[in-house]
C-alpha cells in the first residue's frame, strides 16, 4: 500500500502490534534449519531441538511444562482446540453432549463465540454470562451461572475491544467451590489476547486449565500461537492427518515461526512494566483530552481495570467508520472494534452488551498504543479528531 512521506501514528497495535527485531532475527536463525523436526536425520535432530527450545522457553514464562505447551497456527485455532477439542473429547466418553451446560461470557472474541455455536450444534447446552456496565464478568455471575452439569467455562482475560481486565484467579475460585459441592471439574478456558503484553503469566495463579496465545498479538509473527493445556484436563485433536503436538495437532510445525513466537515473547516479558506505565499515561491523557473537547464523547469500560494501552470511545452523531477513514487520511491508524469484525454489522457487540443508548455500540473508536507511539501522537490526534468532528457537525 502507498504511503504519503507524512509519519504515520500507528493506534491500532490490539489488531496487529508490528513484528519484533528479535523476533524476525530469531525466523531468520531457525529458517536455516532445513529438517523436519519429524525426521530422525541430523537436520531433523536439529529442526527438533529447536522446536523443543522454542517450546521450552513459553512454558517457562507460562510456569508450566513444555508437555503442556501446544503449537497451532494462531489464537483462532488454539481456541478451536481449546473448546471443541475439550467437547469432542467429552463426546467420545458419553457419546453425546446432551445434558452438559457451557457457559461462556457474551462479550468474547468470535472465535470463542464461534466454538460455542458448535457446541450446540454438538447437542451441549450454552449459556452466556453478560458483564456489567465496566464491561467485567463478576465472579458473583458465574456461580448464579453454575449448574450441577456445567463442565466448562470460557472468560477472556483482558477484552479484546475495551481492554477491560477479568479476575480470572477469583472466578477459578468460584469454580473450584462448585467442584467440590457437585464432583464434577469444570474446565476453565481464557483466551489471553494481549493480556500476556502487561500482565504475568503464571497460569497457576490465574487458576486456568486452559490459556490461549497468539503470536501477532505479542509482537511476533502471525500464523504461530499455543495453547496451555494443563496436566489434568485432556482435549481431542479437532485436526486429523498426523501425530504432531502429541498427537493433538497434525501438520508439521513451524520450527521458524515457533522461534519468533518465543523470542517475542520473552522480549514483552522482561519489559512489560516500562511499558504498562509509558503507554498508560499515553492513553490516560487521550482519554482525558477527547473527553474535555470532543462534546457527547463516552468511555467504554473502565480504565482502572484495563490493559493500560487499550481506549474505547463512541462519538455521537457521527459514523464510526466515517471518522476512522478521515484518521486515516490524516495518517492516523485505529480501529472501529475487532479487525475480525470490521465490514460486518456496525454494532460492537462487546459495547452493547454494557447497556446504554443504541449509539453507542454502533458509533465506537479503539485506540490501541504500542512500543512505536510517542507523546506527541496524542496531541496530534486529538487535534485531528477535533476537526473531524467539527466538520460534520
Amino acid at each position: 500500500m502507498w504511503f504519503s512521506n507524512k509519519r504515520r501514528i500507528y493506534l491500532d497495535h490490539a489488531s496487529a502490534p508490528p513484528v519484533l527485531p528479535e523476533a524476525s532475527w530469531a525466523m531468520r536463525e531457525a529458517e536455516n534449519l532445513s529438517g523436519n523436526p519429524g525426521a530422525i536425520h541430523a537436520e531433523g535432530v536439529a529442526a527438533k531441538k529447536s522446536l523443543e527450545d522454542s517450546r521450552t522457553r513459553i512454558a517457562s514464562l507460562l510456569g508450566c511444562k513444555g508437555r503442556e505447551v501446544v503449537f497451532t497456527s494462531g489464537l483462532t485455532e488454539a481456541n478451536n482446540l481449546a473448546i471443541v477439542g475439550f467437547a469432542k473429547r467429552l463426546e467420545r466418553t458419553k457419546r453425546t453432549l446432551a445434558g452438559t451446560h457451557w457457559l461462556v461470557s457474551s462479550i468474547e472474541h468470535d472465535s470463542v463465540l464461534g466454538c460455542f455455536s458448535e457446541i450446540e450444534r454438538m447437542g451441549g447446552t450454552v449459556s452466556h454470562i453478560e458483564p456489567d456496565e465496566r464491561g467485567i464478568i463478576l465472579p458473583e455471575s458465574v456461580g448464579k451461572a453454575l449448574r450441577p452439569e456445567t463442565v466448562f467455562l470460557s472468560v477472556g482475560w483482558a477484552n479484546n475491544e475495551l481492554g477491560t481486565v477479568q479476575p480470572l484467579s477469583k472466578i477459578a475460585r468460584i469454580l473450584r467451590a462448585h467442584e467440590k459441592k457437585h464432583g464434577i471439574h469444570v474446565a476453565f478456558h481464557s483466551d489471553a489476547g494481549q493480556a500476556p503484553l502487561y500482565l504475568s503469566t503464571v497460569v497457576s495463579t490465574l487458576g486456568v486449565d486452559l490459556l490461549s496465545l497468539g503470536g501477532n498479538k505479542l509482537y511476533g509473527p502471525h500464523g504461530i500461537g499455543a495453547l496451555y493445556v494443563g496436566k489434568n484436563i485432556t482435549i481431542a485433536p479437532i485436526m486429523f492427518g498426523g501425530k504432531q503436538e502429541k498427537g493433538l495437532r497434525a501438520g508439521t510445525e513451524s520450527v521458524a515461526l515457533a522461534a519468533g513466537l518465543a523470542a517475542a515473547y520473552e522480549v514483552v516479558a522482561r519489559e512489560r512494566r516500562q511499558e504498562a506505565a509509558r503507554l498508560g499515561e499515553m492513553r490516560d491523557q487521550l482519554a482525558s483530552e477527547l473527553v474535555a473537547h470532543i462534546p457527547g464523547l463516552i468511555v467504554n469500560g473502565d480504565l482502572r481495570h484495563s490493559l493500560p494501552h487499550m481506549l474505547n470511545v463512541s462519538i455521537p452523531n457521527i459514523s464510526s467508520e466515517y471518522v476512522t477513514l478521515a484518521l486515516d487520511h490524516a495518517s492516523i491508524a485505529v480501529s472501529t472494534k475487532s479487525a475480525c469484525r470490521e465490514g460486518e454489522d456496525s454494532r460492537s457487540h462487546v459495547v452493547e452488551a454494557l447497556g446504554g443508548k443504541k449509539w453507542r455500540a454502533e458509533n465506537t473508536l479503539r485506540f490501541s498504543f504500542g512500543r512505536g507511539n510517542r507523546p506527541g501522537d496524542v496531541a496530534q490526534t486529538v487535534q485531528a479528531l477535533r476537526e473531524i468532528v467539527g466538520k460534520s457537525s
